[in-house]
């Protein structure tokens, strides 16, 4: 924006006395009466300026979590089919969620295994890139997603856990597959796993994604379902 003022106070010349005899009091007096009253506008519109609105970082997340809901009726069988990722027969404790918001959605599945269960469901669903494992812990993370079950989120551990991006489906990757990656072309669907060894012989697995709003055909609440 430019800091140019338009209402500028006008230029003085070069003698008080030029061109017959200097400047009338009253028009002095008139002039310095518009320039207050000018900059007092302008003070007025800096203070709405600064001033705090309907539109600031505050009010949004306001707005978001009033309209934030946990749709009722989400089975991890359906969660699954929307993630792309199956859940092992020997899954146990598995549970789903899914949140609805004013700026898009988010899935969430898991369910535990055993640590060789564990590592042979992650060969069959590998990591984008690699396996990660995180230098610290968000102590400072809010509970948003998995604390719906009871459970710490998953960026807040750090012992035992290990996270990635996993491309359900996706082809081994190529040459051109990765040009269309660096690009941004890709028409992948990845989601985000963690995986946290909680306990020496029992692994817990953290599925995560984020969808727009009404993509996924939402199932029907039991309670709404008709009778007979």
């Amino acid at each position: 924006m430019s800091e140019v003022n338009p209402f500028g106070a006008p230029e003085e010349g070069a003698s008080g006395t030029e061109g017959g005899g200097g400047r009338r009091p009253w028009l002095v007096a008139g002039v310095a009466a518009g320039v207050l009253v000018l900059s007092g506008a302008l003070v007025a519109a800096g203070w709405l300026l600064d001033a705090p609105d309907d539109t600031g970082p505050g009010d949004r997340l306001g707005k978001e979590a009033a309209d934030m809901r946990w749709v009722e009726g989400i089975t991890p069988e359906w969660m699954s089919e929307q993630l792309d990722l199956g859940i092992p027969a020997a899954a146990r404790s598995p549970q789903a969620a899914y949140k609805v918001t004013s700026r898009f959605d988010t899935g969430i599945l898991t369910f535990t295994l055993t640590r060789s269960e564990a590592e042979a469901y992650l060969k069959q669903h590998p990591p984008e890139k690699k396996w990660l494992e995180p230098t610290s812990a968000q102590t400072d993370a809010t509970p948003h997603d998995f604390a719906h079950f009871g459970l710490p989120e998953p960026e807040t551990l750090k012992d035992g856990m290990r996270y990635g991006y996993v491309c359900p489906g996706s082809p081994k990757a190529t040459e051109e597959q990765e040009i269309s990656d660096m690009y941004g072309l890709s028409d992948k669907h990845c989601v985000s796993v963690y995986v946290h060894e909680y306990m020496p012989q029992r692994t817990r697995i953290y599925i995560r994604d984020h969808f727009e709003p009404g993509v996924s055909p939402l199932p029907t609440p039991p309670s709404s379902m008709s009778k007979g």
